[in-house]
């Protein structure tokens, strides 16, 4: 079995090789995702600049529970709500190292159904 601490440093290496390829503009920021045990973050980044333009999570939107697919299609509808009220529509998705499956997908569709463009 893979312990913790070696899972996370695999995580960041692959979230390290993505990061050499994508990276957040004004026009098209790049979507992070940052998913813990009992919480998922999301943030809207523009790289050019290295500002956070907006965030949310499961724990900035009082969602009781945070840790399953339900909460993270929430946390992706309203990151996506605050990114329209900028005037963001299009961004880039950067999935953090985490597999494309489960609470990162989750979030991600719920982004795309409240108008988000990736």
């Amino acid at each position: 079995m893979i312990a913790k601490t070696e899972r996370n440093q695999i995580r960041r290496r692959v979230h390290f090789r993505i990061r050499e390829k994508i990276s957040g503009t004004a026009e098209r920021p790049r979507l992070n995702v940052y998913r813990s045990l009992n919480h998922i973050y999301a943030q809207l980044i523009d790289d050019a600049r290295g500002e956070t333009i907006v965030s949310s999570s499961t724990l900035a939107a009082k969602i009781p529970t945070g840790g399953n697919v339900a909460s993270a299609r929430e946390v992706g509808k309203l990151i996506a709500e605050q990114a329209i009220a900028k005037g963001v529509k299009k961004v880039v998705f950067d999935r953090g190292g985490y597999l494309y499956h489960g609470r990162v997908k989750a979030l991600a569709d719920g982004a795309r159904e409240a108008g988000l463009e990736f």
